[in-house]
């Protein structure tokens, strides 16, 4: 069995983000995740969270742990994914680190620890170059220098990553209407100052947030694959989605290096590829609602998708008796007042996470009738208007749960019965 570090209390709740961890029981021999809710996700994945100091990797197999610098790089290391499974075993490695504010961390398979930290480290890289061009936090960032031209009437060329995510993000916001919106800024920078004020943002603060608003004021142009923000002191916000899109180019990442059993986490999101050798997919523990620390009850199955959550479990702000979450809605510019978690299961990181928060402003009814409508999509929402927990799901979301029988099965045998 694994020696498995533990986790503080006080540092999980004070984290802004969810903490996406991953384990291998050798013993039982299935990969389980865990995915515990902070910033209003509440997601759990079955398992083990290892917070790493500072800025380095950490490669785990075996049982055992070391710093990526204790490993020596083979002369060529990517050759090595030219050997097939049944001529190497594979071995389990996982590394984190810090990207985007929150632990984005890799599970892998693969036959040796320096081809584990070549693929790893350049997944974990490229993590780090998209914020560099999706961050509004990061002055220097691309998407900074373009809310500087704000207002200008100025048509700025942009990069083909920035363009693919505004260009999702805009044919979203076009599907409905507005629900959502890259353009929220303004109304999201308002409402991180009213949660640590703990008071209402002032009406002219919140109209003038709201002017500056809106996903037609964002436009662009293919040809010249230009962008243009059309009113002063628009701000852009990719919190919705550039999670879900750094996953996705991580694991292409991964598979160039010829890894193709990965998992990889960062924030509420998760995305895998094959499932753990001997398995039929990564197992995904549903917790409920309002239990984060409640055993769970039910279970997921996942391969080949990505997962993503939303939610105000953790963070959200009550003023004169109101519960507004961290989650604004763009047509309104105030936070959700709808106490709910939402689960999205879709092909890609981008499609889950962005989908996920639509689905957050949507609300079950309207949300799981845009999901019907995405292809390979399905979702579940989970709410409590009062006193009760109310849970809808789209028609397939039920062929990802794992079968009673399997969950007993695995009960008996961790019993030994």
């Amino acid at each position: 069995m694994i020696e498995e570090p533990s986790l503080p209390g006080s540092r999980r709740r004070q984290s802004a983000h969810a903490l996406a961890v991953a384990r291998w029981d050798a013993g039982e021999k299935f990969a389980r995740t865990d995915v515990r809710g902070y910033g209003g996700w509440a997601l759990w994945v079955a398992g083990l969270l290892g917070l790493l100091a500072g800025t380095g990797c950490a490669v785990r197999s075996g049982g055992t742990s070391s710093d990526l610098s204790d490993l020596s790089d083979p002369s060529d290391p990517v050759a090595e994914a030219a050997v097939t499974v049944s001529e190497r075993p594979l071995h389990r490695y996982e590394f984190e680190r810090p990207e985007m504010g929150v632990p984005f961390r890799v599970v892998l398979y693969a036959w040796n620890p320096a081809l584990a930290k070549v693929a790893a480290t350049g997944a974990l890289d490229r993590v780090r170059e998209l914020n560099g061009v999706l961050s509004d936090y990061e002055l220097e960032s691309e998407l900074s220098r373009l809310r500087d031209t704000a207002g200008t009437g100025q048509w700025v060329p942009v990069s083909d990553t920035l363009w693919k995510v505004l260009a999702w993000s805009q044919s979203l916001a076009a599907r409905t209407d507005g629900a959502f919106d890259v353009t929220v800024g303004p109304a999201v920078t308002l409402w991180r100052r009213a949660r640590r004020r703990q008071e209402f943002p002032p009406a002219d603060i919140l109209a003038a947030a709201r002017e500056a608003m809106g996903y037609r004021n964002l436009q662009l142009d293919p040809k010249r694959q230009s962008v243009r923000l059309e009113v002063p002191h628009m701000k852009l916000d990719l919190g919705g989605v550039a999670k879900g899109f750094a996953l996705d180019e991580a694991m292409q990442v991964l598979k160039r290096r010829g890894i193709r059993h990965a998992l990889l986490t960062g924030g509420g999101d998760m995305l895998m590829s094959e499932p753990p050798p001997g398995e039929t997919g990564w197992r995904i523990e549903l917790a409920p609602l309002d239990a984060p620390d409640a055993p769970p009850t039910e279970f997921l199955r996942l391969k080949n998708c990505a997962l993503a959550t939303s939610g105000d479990l953790f963070q959200h702000v009550e003023i004169d008796g109101v519960r507004y979450s961290h989650i604004v809605d763009p047509r309104t510019g105030v936070g959700l007042t709808d106490h709910s978690l939402v689960v999205v299961i879709a092909p890609t990181g981008l499609q889950a996470d962005s989908l996920a928060t639509t689905v957050s402003v949507l609300g079950p009814k309207a949300g799981l009738r845009l999901i019907a409508r995405e292809p390979g999509v399905e979702a579940q929402v989970a709410r409590r208007p009062g006193e009760r927990t109310e849970v809808s799901r789209s028609k397939g979301f039920g062929a990802w749960l794992e079968t009673p029988d399997a969950v007993m099965g695995r009960m008996q045998s961790s019993s030994g019965l």
